[in-house]
């Protein structure tokens, strides 16, 4: 079976924007804040850059074909398409990786960027995930 990692044009160029807005982000604050700072002034970023984008996007969850009231959120979704989970640790483990997939499989989306605002040099705390 064949995994398909192409995606259309309009979801690589959101996620150049995603990168770069990040980038942005990072480049003025650096590591060492809390989450919610990041979450803000990324926000602010994307909107600037001309996207819509929603914080603490609460995902709707069936289970056994019944919604269930749970507190799924999602950090940051651009355009409706992308998922961006904001992490400021200092160390990433692999249940981070694992709830961006899950999330992007409940939503029906297939790009997500993982981005831990807290390392030294940014490429090293951005994640781009496929489904």
């Amino acid at each position: 079976m064949r995994i398909k990692t192409h995606l259309p044009d309009q979801l690589e160029n959101f996620g150049k924007v995603i990168v770069n807005c990040s980038f942005q982000v990072h480049k003025a604050l650096g590591p060492g804040l809390l989450e919610s700072v990041y979450e803000t002034c990324l926000m602010y970023e994307l909107k600037k850059a001309g996207l819509k984008a929603q914080r603490q996007v609460k995902i709707p969850f069936q289970y056994d074909g019944k919604n269930l009231d749970l507190s799924l959120c999602l950090d940051i979704l651009v355009n409706d398409k992308v998922i961006i989970e904001l992490k400021a640790v200092e160390k990433m483990i692999l249940l981070f990786k694992a709830q961006l997939i899950s999330y992007l499989k409940l939503t029906n989306n297939r790009l997500g960027y993982l981005v831990n605002f807290n390392v030294p040099v940014f490429k090293e705390g951005i994640q781009r995930i496929i489904v």
